[in-house]
């Protein structure tokens, strides 16, 4: 239990001793009820709104509901004042022990501190990347897949059973399109000069499938019609491409538990199922889709299709799940998608480009249909990255042949470097990656400035240990109001994961990392003139033992932040 647990338990007692004396009525809705920090710290070590909360239910004035309830919080122990604040507002100040007792626990917890069971142990398909299988992943791929990856270990932490999915888009024109581009390759690598007509994929990664091709099949499909060798080109470049793809992912740290076509889902009849159900239910009929409005087609006729009733749930018009010749639509093909995996599962979350923020209010009415709300859905759009070097737009690869990699980032700045630094902004906002500042040795780059914080905390152990000193949690009530508002900082993590895990919002992991690392190294700074307040005194190993316990416990806390990242902490620097 930590800390905020613990002083949120006491806030229920001590209403529970305002319902026993006949303050409360019984039977109020505390759910909203918080203990957290205050705005301003300045105030208080805790502050709790159940007297806002509470006061108009129990037919009170919040501000007398406060008094009462700030009578029963004096009495907890470790509570040193509580101060009404506001219409009703309650901050309470702890006692140096509480937050010593809360180092203890993260000694204690050690690599789980933080974790939590909130989730309990409800399955999460979280499905991320999802690329199109037509070439290596590049910068439009990455942040998605970081965000993804992380948000699934954040659930993970946060108590969830939590399944990583890829759905690979293998049923469209697009690989059509690959197949068509393998076999110039393939006839390439047979001798044959070639030319890349408009349309095709240009880059240089598909060299090597026409060679293996070619060394597969001869020269069989040399002169052969495009319908005889379509499908096997088809299979064997989606194949390869997967291959690149997930060996491209792995640089990353990036590993799914589930890969999912969308061919084999068509070829399996799950599409027509999804489309019966939802038939039977009255949320698909047959209809003719509305001219577009402010457009003149002269031969614009009406045409009958399937159309998915999504002005019942806030759409402006019904989709269309087919075309006319029949084939599935991109909305039809993703409800299918969603209605298969949906079964077996509580939440659902996918991670979108922002280019998708059009379907998102469609598909998830189609899910809460399909699911009659049972299944929890969400949907977390990423924007796309703009590339710079030293403040310039950064020139495309020619491995690619219109893109720049995500192997080249990564082995130019680090797997650590990218995933961190996608990590640094929300998901839905415009982020700049610059190669020369991500990599920069300066407070401003938050990648260095956490790990270096992680560095000099295992730099500082290593010399204690060379001097005969190692931590003592023995002596903590040695430690001042500068150490106390440091293990403050450290106690916030375990409410800022939960948080984080709620709101499927993983840049909060980093921009916590951030203010610790931001609290530790002012600490560390006040050595620099004060030398009572370095870490190492030759002559007060006691003194000593209680600040080296600080820090290895304040790097304990940045180790799991960074790694529900799937960032390795910096032991030197």
């Amino acid at each position: 239990m930590t800390l905020f647990e613990k002083y949120a338990a006491h806030v229920d007692h001590a209403l529970d001793a305002l319902v026993a004396a006949g303050v409360l009525p019984t039977g109020l809705d505390r759910g909203q009820v918080t203990v957290e920090p205050p705005r301003d710290l300045l105030h208080g070590d805790l502050a709790t709104n159940a007297a806002m909360v509470l006061a108009k239910p129990a037919g009170t004035n919040p501000h007398a509901l406060a008094e009462a309830l700030s009578v029963e919080l004096a009495k907890v122990a470790g509570v040193t004042n509580v101060e009404l604040a506001g219409p009703g507002f309650l901050n309470l100040r702890l006692d140096a022990s509480a937050w010593l007792d809360e180092l203890r626990d993260i000694a204690s917890a050690g690599v789980d501190y933080g974790r939590s069971v909130s989730g309990k142990g409800k399955a999460v398909n979280v499905e991320y990347v999802s690329a199109n299988p037509t070439g290596p992943m590049h910068m439009g791929h990455c942040r998605g897949a970081v965000v993804g990856d992380a948000l699934a270990s954040l659930l993970e932490f946060s108590g969830y059973r939590v399944i990583r999915e890829y759905y690979i888009n293998d049923a469209g024109g697009q690989v059509d399109t690959l197949a068509r581009s393998a076999h110039l390759r393939y006839r390439e690598a047979l001798g044959q000069t070639i030319e890349i007509a408009e349309g095709l994929y240009p880059g240089d990664y598909l060299i090597p499938v026409g060679a293996r091709l070619a060394a597969e099949f001869g020269d069989r499909y040399l002169s052969a019609p495009e319908s005889e060798w379509l499908i096997p080109f088809r299979k064997a470049a989606v194949a390869d491409m997967m291959d690149m793809i997930k060996a491209d992912l792995a640089l990353l740290g990036i590993h799914h538990d589930l890969f999912s076509s969308e061919a084999e889902l068509h070829d399996a009849g799950k599409a027509d199922a999804a489309e019966a159900e939802l038939r039977a239910r009255g949320l698909i009929y047959d209809g003719e889709l509305e001219k577009p409005k402010g457009k003149e087609i002269d031969d614009w006729e009406p045409v009958t299709l399937p159309l998915f009733r999504s002005t019942q749930f806030g759409d402006d018009q019904d989709r269309p799940i087919k075309k006319s010749n029949g084939s599935w639509t991109y909305f039809g093909a993703d409800l299918a998608y969603h209605y298969q995996k949906s079964r077996n599962v509580d939440a659902m979350v996918d991670i979108w480009g922002a280019d998708h923020a059009g379907t998102v209010k469609r598909i998830k009415a189609a899910v809460n249909a399909l699911t009659d709300g049972k299944v929890q859905f969400d949907v977390k759009l990423v924007q796309m990255v703009r590339l710079l070097r030293g403040g310039e737009p950064i020139k495309m690869s020619k491995r690619s042949g219109s893109f720049v990699t995500l192997s080249e980032m990564v082995d130019e700045v680090g797997k650590d470097v990218v995933r961190f630094t996608m990590l640094t902004r929300k998901s839905d906002a415009q982020m700049d990656f610059d190669f020369a500042k991500v990599v920069e040795a300066s407070k401003d780059n938050p990648v260095f400035y956490v790990q270096y914080a992680h560095a000099r905390i295992q730099s500082t152990l290593r010399k204690a240990e060379a001097e005969g000193m190692q931590p003592d949690g023995s002596q903590l009530h040695l430690l001042g109001d500068a150490e106390l508002n440091l293990i403050k900082e450290a106690a916030n993590f375990p409410r800022i994961v939960e948080a984080a895990g709620k709101a499927g919002e993983p840049h909060r992991i980093a921009f916590y990392l951030s203010d610790l690392a931001a609290a530790f190294h002012a600490y560390w700074n006040l050595g620099n003139d004060q030398p009572d307040k370095r870490f190492i005194l030759a002559h007060n190993p006691a003194l000593t033992g209680a600040r080296l316990f600080l820090a290895t416990n304040i790097g304990q806390v940045i180790r799991n932040g960074l790694r529900l990242m799937g960032v390795e902490a910096a032991n030197s620097m």
